[in-house]
């Protein structure tokens, strides 16, 4: 059987009194790509972070690629790429010095090849001098995501990847992805586009008020749900109704 590229055991994280997110417990497999998606507020945001390593758990554990975040998170975090909502670039190195530097950090050492390769994909071959203030929003998504893809990550964590991108460069993402997702890479989605998270993802992780409301297939869920409203449904009918009697994140003086 083959091992889970990521594994969480009843995830945790409180700010103060608030329990953000509560008991997340699931898995993904090389190849798997999980949509992770819930209201605003629902705890999506904390979780990517929690699994990304940047937040530490309030309890809880997180495997990646058989590596403990907590015990090991040096060889966890290079199994892994984190690609945020909003591209956190450096303003005074070009695209090239931002590729060379994230080789670096990595150890990778047919950098190069890989990062022209990258560019091409990414549509960024002319842009190797170019500062990322001289870049649009989409460009600077685009160059986030390259080096997220350079070290060739068993893990992939995104948080609305195509926020910024036209039709055109949106295709070539979701190609991007599922290209990915076929040599076996495992992919954590995070959107709001309920179709784009419909067309991509095997599995649907669905979480309101901090908790796992929904988990399985698109299929799954709509035989959880059952009965006529439920059949044919789409994700985002089903998000509706779902999340709609959803509880609100639970202070620790609320709990029972």
């Amino acid at each position: 059987m083959t091992a889970p590229v990521l594994e969480v055991q009843g995830l945790e994280k409180t700010y103060g009194d608030v329990r953000a997110v509560q008991g997340l417990t699931f898995q993904i497999a090389p190849g798997e790509v999980l949509g992770l998606v819930g209201p605003n507020g629902a705890g999506k945001t904390t979780t990517l972070r929690c699994l990304a390593g940047i937040l530490p758990l309030s309890a809880g554990r997180v495997g990646v690629a058989g590596h403990d975040l907590a015990s090991a998170p040096v060889e966890a975090k290079r199994a892994l790429a984190f690609l945020p909502d909003e591209p956190r670039l450096f303003e005074y190195l070009t695209v090239w010095e931002h590729l060379n530097f994230v080789a670096r950090l990595y150890g990778v050492e047919d950098w190069e090849e890989r990062a022209r390769a990258l560019l091409d994909e990414m549509e960024l071959a002319n842009k190797e001098k170019a500062l990322p203030g001289e870049l649009s929003r989409g460009m600077k998504q685009k160059l986030s995501i390259a080096c997220g893809f350079l070290h060739s990550p068993r893990l992939i964590i995104l948080d609305e990847p195509l926020t910024g991108l036209d039709p055109l460069a949106i295709r070539r993402m979701k190609a991007s992805l599922r290209r990915r997702a076929e040599e076996g890479t495992a992919l954590v989605l995070s959107s709001h586009l309920l179709p784009l998270v419909e067309e991509l993802c095997h599995r649907i992780l669905v979480i309101a008020g901090g908790r796992v409301v929904a988990l399985g297939t698109l299929a799954d869920i709509r035989a959880h749900l059952s009965g006529p409203e439920g059949a044919g449904a789409s994700l985002e009918e089903l998000f509706i109704r779902i999340t709609s009697a959803a509880p609100e994140p639970r202070s620790e003086r609320e709990s029972p």
